[in-house]
């Protein structure tokens, strides 16, 4: 009986001993997840609810409260332009809703950029940077790049024309091209400004760009008295393009012809009476 009640402990005391062995190890593993928790809310710092989307959505959407949800965001990586209060995102009674100017992602930030302002139409007119212009470009199969050129493409733009009559530098005239815009942004091609629905095998029939008035008088007036063509920028490409001049000579590496100088002969001569006759007779010139 002895020996049961002695074994009956042992195998009590070994159970009790690993039951604090286990609560040891499962209050060690909790801690250290704590710690490493506490360590990154200190790592991130603040955070504020934002709104962001709970479903992809594009151009043309009307948001509606269903649409959205809030996410915990780190307070100094906020965008300027983030919605953090519903009120503001849908003011009033909900009759004015705003609509989606640029394609989103699922939990992408809802910013003021990305929708319109309330009961607003997502129109060309809410693409346009402050000061800017829009302003359509005519092309065709060649001139548009083949239909590949989207809203959200930059372009440069080359005007080729006569130049004659003109005077420049001095240099014959006659038919030429030049560079006269670089890097503008196109705003829609034909009459969509979303780049997902440009997307088609059509070819494009205008190109609108996004101008300063400058560039647009410019754009106009090189529209008007030659033709345009487009040249497509590639994605992240920041460098600038350099003015170019090219004409007939130019591209086919013809050095402008120097005009011949001509050097009039210098001739010397006396003049000597012979009766009542004066004779003009050449001699070499001393200098």
């Amino acid at each position: 009986m002895r020996m049961v009640f002695g074994l009956v402990l042992v195998v009590g005391l070994a159970l009790a001993g690993f039951a604090v062995f286990m609560a040891q190890s499962y209050i060690g593993t909790t801690q250290a997840a704590l710690e490493r928790e506490r360590a990154a809310r200190v790592k991130m710092g603040p955070t504020v609810e934002v709104f962001v989307v709970n479903k992809p959505v594009e151009f043309g959407h009307v948001l509606t409260p269903e649409d959205v949800q809030k996410i915990y965001w780190p307070k100094s990586a906020l965008p300027e332009t983030a919605f953090t209060d519903q009120a503001l995102l849908f003011p009033g009674d909900g009759s004015k809703q705003r609509t989606i100017v640029r394609s989103m992602e699922k939990f992408e930030p809802l910013l003021a950029t990305k929708v319109t302002e309330p009961g607003e139409d997502a129109g060309l007119t809410t693409r346009l940077a402050r000061g800017m212009r829009a302003f359509a470009i005519k092309v065709d199969v060649s001139s548009g790049v083949s239909g590949f050129v989207r809203p959200g493409d930059r372009i440069d733009v080359y005007w080729t024309g006569s130049t004659q009559g003109l005077s420049i530098d001095g240099m014959a005239t006659g038919e030429m091209t030049k560079l006269i815009e670089s890097g503008v942004t196109v705003a829609a091609v034909d009459q969509t400004s979303n780049a997902d629905r440009a997307a088609s095998n059509t070819i494009a029939r205008t190109v609108t760009v996004e101008a300063t008035p400058q560039q647009v008088a410019r754009l106009a007036q090189a529209q008007a008295t030659g033709r345009l063509a487009l040249s497509l920028v590639g994605t992240g490409d920041e460098t600038e393009a350099a003015a170019t001049d090219v004409d007939k000579r130019g591209l086919l590496g013809i050095a402008e012809a120097t005009p011949e100088v001509i050097v009039e002969k210098k001739v010397c001569s006396i003049k000597k009476r012979s009766g009542v006759e004066v004779v003009e007779i050449p001699i070499p010139c001393t200098n």
